[in-house]
C-alpha cells in the first residue's frame, strides 16, 4: 500500500517553532517599551511631588509673611521661599534627566528591533507609537518652567 501524499501547506515543526520564537521576541519588545513608559512615570510621580511640594512651601510661607508681622533677625519666608525654589527646581531637572534618559534609551531599542527585523528575527510591521508617558513628561516639564518663573518673579 502506498502512503499519501503528505499536504504542503501545513507548517513543519521547525517552522512552527521558528514562527513562535519570532512572537515571543517581538513581545519581549513591546514588553521592554512598556517598561521603558513605567520608569518615565515613576520619574513623572516624584518630579510632580518635588514640584508640587516645593510651591506649597513657597506660597505657605509667602502667605504667612504677609499675614503675619514677623520681628525677627531672618525672616523664615526667605529660607521657606529658597527652599520651594530648589524643589522645584530638583523636579524640573529630574524631569529633563528623565526624558533625556527616556529617549536615548528608546532610540537603542527601535535601531536594535530594526537590525532584528532586518535579519528577519521578528516580526515586521509592528510599530512603537510616540509614548503617551513621553508627552505628558514634557507637558509637566513646560508647567513646572512656568511655575518656577512665576515664584521668581514674586519672589525677587
Amino acid at each position: 500500500m502506498e502512503n499519501p501524499p503528505k499536504n504542503t501547506s501545513e507548517p513543519t515543526a521547525d517552522e512552527t517553532s521558528v514562527r513562535l520564537s519570532r512572537q515571543r521576541t517581538t513581545l519581549s519588545f513591546q514588553r521592554t517599551r512598556l517598561s521603558a513608559d513605567r520608569t518615565l512615570m515613576s520619574i513623572i510621580r516624584t518630579a510632580l511631588a518635588l514640584i508640587g511640594f516645593g510651591f506649597t512651601i513657597f506660597q505657605v510661607f509667602r502667605s504667612m509673611k504677609d499675614l503675619v508681622e514677623i520681628d525677627l533677625k531672618k525672616d523664615p519666608s526667605e529660607l521657606a521661599g529658597k527652599l520651594g525654589l530648589s524643589l522645584v527646581g530638583l523636579g524640573i531637572g529630574m524631569l529633563i534627566l528623565g526624558i533625556v534618559y527616556h529617549i536615548a534609551f528608546m532610540k537603542q531599542v527601535r535601531a536594535e528591533r530594526e537590525k532584528m527585523e532586518l535579519e528577519k528575527l521578528i516580526i515586521s510591521g509592528d510599530t512603537f507609537p510616540i509614548s503617551m508617558t513621553l508627552i505628558i513628561a514634557v507637558l509637566l516639564f513646560l508647567l513646572g518652567i512656568y511655575v518656577i518663573f512665576k515664584m521668581l518673579i514674586n519672589y525677587y
